[in-house]
């Protein structure tokens, strides 16, 4: 229901969880993210995690316990980590979240947009002030699809 999805791993964890609409642009964008590395298809190996992604999607409550592999900054990864305490179902503004964190919410918004995870990393749960959808590099459809999806199946509703 979202489009593609391009999950690419290292030997430490997830590297990559990217969405599209076209498999060589995917291509493309995992190997102008990850330009030194070897790629190599591996269907068959990435498939329980794949499957882990999908029962994700389905039921986001069941979060996807898999290992990442995260490279960012030590601010970005800061971000990163906040970004998945936010339940599922529920949203935080930019400017709270850089308010925990001790920064401005365009450097939240930065890193939110360099997260190379999405999905497991859930930066589509921040929202501009007053809730409003803004940014996601992903496309606005999709997070709104994501956050009306998780609405949908939130615990205790």
């Amino acid at each position: 229901p979202l489009g593609l999805l391009l999950v690419a791993a290292s030997s430490r964890g997830v590297c990559a969880l990217l969405f599209g609409d076209d498999e060589a642009a995917l291509e493309a964008e995992l190997r102008a993210r990850f330009g030194a590395a070897r790629l190599q298809r591996d269907q068959a190996g990435l498939g329980d995690w794949l499957q882990a992604i999908v029962s994700q999607l389905e039921e986001p409550q069941r979060a996807a316990q898999l290992p990442l592999d995260l490279r960012g900054s030590a601010f970005q990864q800061r971000v990163w980590q906040a970004l998945q305490q936010i339940p599922a179902g529920e949203t935080r503004r930019y400017g709270e979240l850089a308010e925990t964190l001790g920064s401005h919410a365009r450097a939240v918004a930065r890193a939110c947009a360099s997260n190379p995870v999405g999905l497991l990393v859930p930066c589509h749960r921040v929202v501009g002030s007053q809730q409003a959808l803004t940014g996601y590099r992903w496309g606005l459809e999709r997070k709104a699809a994501l956050l009306a999806h998780e609405a949908q199946r939130k615990p205790g509703d």
